[in-house]
């Protein structure tokens, strides 16, 4: 038998195996830490929320026969790349050790207050180019809005995560919580622009018409 065909003969440039205990690495070094770690698992569930964030722009990519879907006040692609990049700060910030937290970089590797802002400027002027739902939704109208809806539900679990973890006093910054809760209502938004940019609105919860103000949102 040949090195090449023992079975502990190994070469790839992406698996190290040092993961096969089930501990990884932290952003500068530092000790390593098991992959359940809240830290690990919140930062996890950010990679998830950027994955759902990629699903969304690769069915706008479908529609470039058709023309970039304009959502009246932005490219939609283009918007939703900008947040996939962000959310790689905030993993950032949350994959650091505490004894490294010095060594972050504001809007590189921790979240800055002009993250923040961005969203919320993107947020004000996405609410005046839609028709606001007056009770919940159903989402699934159109591929895109029911990928944004995804990611917004797991924007939502990362936020649950990090808000444990800062009780904890793990999160070095101050504007990583907004930025997750501000981000979860702009997806949310993005996904009724989505669907009226194709003239589709989501079907409201309850066929129950009496109910007509309900609040479409219970977590701001």
């Amino acid at each position: 038998m040949t090195d090449s065909e023992r079975p502990d003969a190994f070469d790839s440039a992406v698996a190290t195996r040092r993961g096969d205990d089930g501990t990884t690495g932290l952003l500068f070094g530092g000790p390593r830490v098991r992959k359940d770690d809240l830290r690990t698992e919140t930062y996890g569930t950010i990679d998830e929320a950027v994955a759902a964030l990629g699903i969304a722009r690769a069915q706008l990519g479908v529609k470039e026969r058709l023309g970039t879907l304009n959502v009246g006040f932005g490219e939609l692609p283009a918007i939703i790349l900008r947040l996939q990049r962000e959310l790689f700060v905030a993993a950032a910030e949350l994959a650091t050790q505490p004894d490294a937290w010095n060594r972050q970089q504001p809007g590189v590797s921790r979240v800055d207050p002009a993250m923040v802002e961005g969203l919320e400027t993107m947020l004000r002027e996405a609410e005046t180019h839609i028709a606001m739902p007056s009770e919940f939704v159903v989402p699934g109208e159109t591929p895109t809005s029911a990928a944004l809806e995804l990611a917004r539900t797991i924007v939502r679990r990362a936020e649950r995560r990090a808000v444990t973890l800062e009780a904890e006093g793990l999160i070095p910054g101050p504007h990583l919580l907004p930025y997750l809760n501000r981000l979860a209502d702009l997806l949310w938004v993005l996904a009724r622009a989505a669907e009226q940019a194709e003239a589709r609105s989501a079907p409201p919860s309850r066929t129950d018409r009496r109910r007509t103000a309900a609040s479409t949102r219970t977590d701001r």
